[in-house]
């Protein structure tokens, strides 16, 4: 059970955390990255295998996430956390042995179980760890770790790769994996005190319904930009690719996390949602009209702009006021939605691109971004929102 409420931020569990989720999202970063060539080039299953193998991986995490989150109130974070890891190393190895692509995707099943377990696990943690008016914050930086994670794993499985070596990339994820258990073990349950409702009642927690759908609204269009935007560079403007558009995108979201970790408890989180939902629909719809390269550039920062603090702020609503007891529950709901906005958005703005054109489907998920920020302010305008101070170490 956790100890007394946390005084400073920066402790050696928080620091530890931290450490075991960048790692775990590494090796999930290893296993996407070569995931499609793997599918096209060794089991012959092409773009519809891959995308199968990919959406796999959404369905189990969004069907168990909100149990994933009840399960953490019940029997604690680190358990889940341990168990998640040590599960996702498994399902690694277990690649060494997918032959076909139904083997693959039952290991994408599991993966998907594993992330879900990890993930949410992970975020109750932060926030337990996270002295009163520093929980924003905590998020802010744990959140970074995926991003961190996402961006080494490729690079470490393209080095274990080589010609075709796929049978490395498995073996690494998996001792990478391994890596996150074992720091996983070391530490410390953080779960709050069990009370007489802290994990009964429904499996979808009524906190993070609303914020989980604002969510849903703000990364809708982010999927689509990580969908389309290759496609749009290469077959409408002409250029060699879309890295550099991506690496500007990754490397705004992070810094801007960086500098304004502290912005959702000083400024409050419906106060920062929402203005970040409309920067992410400036964003898109600034690439929706403006369809050029320097358009395309400009309107990627800015949705990576709005990106970067729309899930901390959305995070920290869905557990403000909420029992310590409950967040796993909060949390589990409130980051279903995620999983939601990326297996449906790709498919949605697709059509809408087949049907018109990629600019045209950009500003059409800017209109789902201001129509999730106004169910934001429908859904939270009884409120008194306040910007919380943040305490200092």
């Amino acid at each position: 059970m956790a100890g007394p409420p946390p005084t400073r931020l920066w402790t050696r569990p928080f620091l530890l955390l931290l450490l075991a989720s960048f790692v775990y999202f590494t090796a999930d970063g290893m296993a996407f990255a070569v995931l499609s060539r793997y599918v096209d080039g060794q089991l012959g299953g092409g773009e519809v295998g891959a995308g199968l193998a990919f959406g796999a991986f959404s369905l189990t995490a969004l069907v168990l996430r909100p149990y994933a989150g009840r399960l953490a109130d019940r029997r604690g974070r680190r358990a889940l956390m341990v168990g998640g890891a040590a599960l996702f190393a498994l399902a690694a190895l277990g690649h060494l042995a997918a032959t076909t692509l139904p083997i693959l995707i039952g290991l994408r099943l599991t993966m998907g179980v594993a992330e879900a377990f990890f993930f949410v696990a992970a975020f109750a943690a932060v926030a337990d760890l996270a002295p009163e008016g520093r929980q924003g914050e905590a998020i802010t930086y744990d959140s970074l770790t995926l991003y961190l994670g996402i961006a080494v794993g490729p690079v470490l499985a393209e080095i274990a790769l080589g010609e075709d070596r796929y049978w490395a990339v498995w073996i690494a994820a998996a001792a990478v994996a391994a890596l996150a258990t074992l720091i996983c073990l070391g530490l410390t349950e953080t779960r709050p005190e069990p009370t007489e409702d802290s994990a009964g009642g429904r499996l979808l927690h009524r906190a993070g319904v609303l914020p989980g759908v604002v969510l849903m609204a703000g990364v809708w269009g982010m999927a689509g930009y990580f969908t389309l935007a290759p496609l749009f560079a290469v077959r409408d403007l002409g250029l060699a690719g879309a890295s550099p558009y991506l690496l500007a995108f990754g490397g705004v979201v992070i810094l801007a996390r960086l500098i304004g970790a502290k912005l959702p408890d000083r400024v409050g989180a419906r106060r920062l949602s929402g203005t970040a939902m409309v920067i992410t629909a400036a964003g898109l719809l600034i690439m929706g009209l403006w369809a050029d390269p320097i358009g395309l550039l400009v309107g990627t920062m800015v949705l990576a702009l709005g990106v970067a603090f729309t899930t901390p702020a959305l995070a920290l609503l869905a557990i403000s006021g909420v029992p310590a007891a409950q967040r796993g529950a909060a949390l589990g709901t409130f980051s279903a939605f995620i999983d939601l906005a990326f297996g449906l958005g790709p498919v949605t703005l697709g059509a809408v691109a087949a049907a018109s054109t990629i600019p045209l489907a950009f500003a059409s998920s800017a209109g789902v971004a201001l129509l999730g920020t106004f169910m934001l302010w429908l859904g939270t305008r009884a409120r008194t929102p306040s910007a919380v101070p943040a305490s200092q170490d």
